[in-house]
């Protein structure tokens, strides 16, 4: 019975993972249509996490005999870039451009994309001769051409939303139809942002080789991520004003971000790729899809496709 409860360990940490992922991305799509700038988001999610787990990783780990030398600060750095900076700036302009669920869809070629980046650095192994490497190779093929029909095809609307929602607000509409126009760019910034988190995976299976303090590591990531995106985000924009948090849906979702979603979260998922490893954890990612989808349809109504929903 304690075998079995520790090989279910992992599955039940994953997906209480992407559950709250899952609730994280409707609201900073709720947010990044306020007009919020991505990168702010992203820097105060990040400084937020690296403050919550400093504590955190001092009260569990100061006992810890590994020490933080400048390689694994350079596999950090890479990690922050990739997993934290890169992956949720691209998925936040994909998302601005789309909506929730659309945007959560993309995350189901991450196993794919974990496996492909896997295979050249000897992480993962594949037998064409064999039943399992024809099924690993034809299971990715489906899965890419399943996201370009995503891109090409929506489908017919599985609910009313839009209709009922037409005659309370049609300026909502109005604006989702503009933004319907962009769609081709939102999926390129969505698909990088999915690449960047697939590589990310990867970088975080080595890390947990060299260096398993999971609550240092994430800590530490999340400070260069928060670093990253603060540069990165003068550089593009000066505007102080962009910095200024307004609304309780802002300032909740920066916190609920910072403490479980760089924090808890990553965490959590670090802990999975070195029980489990990169491509079982990737393998969970859908899942996210399905929680959007649901909470979307439950609570915000949104417009659900026929095409989303089957992809």
């Amino acid at each position: 019975m304690s075998v079995t409860c520790q090989k279910c360990k992992p599955v039940v940490v994953i997906l209480a993972v992407y559950f709250v992922m899952a609730v994280l991305n409707i609201l900073f799509k709720k947010v990044v249509d306020e007009g919020k700038n991505e990168l702010v988001i992203v820097t105060y999610r990040l400084t937020v996490g690296a403050l919550f787990l400093t504590p955190v990783a001092y009260f569990f780990e100061r006992k810890s005999v590994f020490k933080l030398t400048t390689p694994i600060l350079f596999y950090l750095f890479f990690s922050a870039l990739l997993g934290a900076t890169l992956t949720q700036y691209l998925f936040l302009i994909g998302i601005q451009y789309t909506d929730a669920a659309y945007s959560t869809a993309f995350t189901n070629i991450t196993p794919v994309l974990t496996f492909l980046l896997a295979l050249p650095l000897r992480q993962e192994n594949v037998n064409l001769r064999s039943k399992s490497g024809i099924a690993k190779v034809s299971g990715s093929l489906i899965c890419i051409g399943g996201v370009i029909l995503l891109i090409l095809y929506r489908g017919f609307p599985l609910n009313h939303a839009e209709m009922l929602s037409h005659h309370t607000n049609t300026s909502n509409i109005a604006a989702k139809v503009n933004r319907q126009r962009n769609w081709i760019l939102g999926s390129v910034f969505l698909v990088l942002s999915v690449l960047s988190w697939a590589a990310w995976f990867l970088i975080q299976a080595r890390i947990g080789k060299i260096y398993p303090c999971k609550y240092k590591s994430t800590t530490v990531m999340s400070a260069f991520g928060a670093v990253q995106s603060g540069i990165l985000s003068f550089a593009i924009n000066r505007d102080v004003s962009l910095w200024f948090l307004s609304g309780k849906l802002q300032i909740f979702t920066v916190l609920l971000a910072g403490v479980f979603g760089s924090g808890l979260c990553y965490v959590g998922i670090s802990w999975c790729v070195e029980q489990r490893g990169p491509v079982f954890t990737a393998a969970f990612t859908p899942f996210i899809q399905i929680f959007v989808m649901i909470l979307d349809l439950t609570f915000f109504h949104e417009q659900i496709y026929f095409g989303r929903f089957v992809i």
